[in-house]
C-alpha cells in the first residue's frame, strides 16, 4: 500500500472532463443549430 498520491491520477480525470466537456458543447451547439434552421425554415414558409 502507498500512501503518496499520483498526480496522473488528477492529470488524466482533467483531460477526460476537458474532453467529455468539449464534446458536450459540441453536440449541444449542434442540437441548437439544427432547431435555429427549422424555425427558420418554418418562418419562410409562412
Amino acid at each position: 500500500m502507498r500512501e503518496a498520491l499520483d498526480q496522473w491520477d488528477f492529470v488524466l480525470a482533467a483531460y477526460a472532463v476537458g474532453v467529455l466537456g468539449t464534446l458536450g458543447m459540441i453536440a449541444w451547439s449542434w442540437l441548437s443549430m439544427r432547431r435555429a434552421e427549422k424555425r427558420r425554415d418554418e418562418s419562410r414558409k409562412r
